[in-house]
């Protein structure tokens, strides 16, 4: 059995993990948050230290490792995006491996300063790229594999989250502590496509403001122009005042389903990085340059097939 940290207790995403540790049999020992509202671990894990400090929660840390049987082995990172790197810093200088949600750090360069700190340290950073272990993600790898077809596939990517006033108010709505929506809600649908569809070799902004972000990327095996939002402005008029949230990518005009089996995937990664297989710092680099270019860029007018369909009601 490993002994966790858990750095973001409050946030949306950590139940998430707590529940990974829990199914892996692992213990979590310690969790902090500068917020309290964290009634959630009463029902996973009620045992649990909790510190609302960050300064007790490190020294707890260190006295816990005088015992090799209270140690901390994992530090799970689910803070704001723009606390992830000194997190991370801060799990392995306490001697643990890292486990961070997306986007892992805003830039390249700091990816370079975490290998630093993995050599400085001997332990290691993992990233949570967890729709590759999505079944219908794999199947659809494996397809473009198996094909090997020299024209590149049509995609069309399309996520609409709609968001209420609360989000602008939070870190979320803060480019700088989110690093943008692009990056907030795109990272995980770039490195779905790097995974199936190979290397990057074209990323062109088109629109960008503080809610929504279209643009288009071309990949050794793949076209895709793609559209992101938190304005329930954008979503389809079918699907308006029904639900909340709009997401669809095609293949060649075929609908990928992959809306079922989430909630196991957090599980899932964990288990394979404790298994010695996890997502380290090289696998999550190609999603972190991409939301780096999209965020730096200057938008540009689409050219032929480019544009995603919904860009014509943004550009007038």
């Amino acid at each position: 059995m490993k002994n966790f940290a858990l750095i973001g207790a409050a946030g949306y995403i950590a139940p998430r993990h707590m529940k990974a540790i829990k199914e892996t049999d692992n213990h979590l020992s310690i969790a902090y948050d500068t917020n309290d509202s964290v009634g959630i671990i009463d029902s996973i894990s009620p045992a649990s230290e909790f510190f609302t400090e960050f300064e007790r929660f490190q020294e707890h840390a260190w006295q816990l490792k005088r015992n090799p049987e209270t140690a901390l082995d994992y530090v799970a990172v689910c803070s704001p995006n723009y606390l992830h790197h000194a997190h991370i810093a801060a799990g392995l200088r306490l001697g643990c491996d890292v486990i961070c949600e997306k986007p892992l750090v805003p830039t390249p360069e700091l990816l370079d300063e975490l290998a630093r700190i993995e050599q400085e340290t001997g332990k290691r950073v993992y990233n949570i790229l967890q729709l590759r272990h999505h079944q219908a993600i794999l199947d659809l790898k494996e397809r473009v594999a198996n094909e090997n077809r020299q024209e590149k596939y049509e995609v069309e990517l399309t996520y609409i989250t709609s968001r209420g006033k609360w989000y602008m108010e939070s870190w979320k709505g803060d480019p700088r502590k989110s690093f943008g929506v692009a990056t907030n809600i795109g990272v995980h649908f770039f490195d779905m496509l790097h995974f199936i569809f190979g290397k990057l070799q074209k990323n062109v902004l088109h629109y960008a403001n503080d809610y929504k972000a279209a643009g288009y990327l071309e990949y050794e095996k793949a076209r895709v122009p793609w559209f992101l939002s938190i304005d329930a402005d954008d979503l389809p008029e079918s699907v308006k005042g029904k639900q909340p949230t709009y997401r669809s990518i095609t293949c060649e005009g075929d609908q990928i389903e992959f809306s079922g089996g989430f909630t196991d995937l957090h599980t899932i990664s964990y288990q394979e990085i404790l298994a010695g297989r996890g997502y380290g710092i090289e696998d999550s680099r190609h999603c972190v340059e991409t939301v780096n270019v999209i965020r730096n860029a200057m938008p540009e007018k689409p050219e032929h097939n480019e544009g995603h369909p919904f860009l014509n009601k943004l550009i007038k």
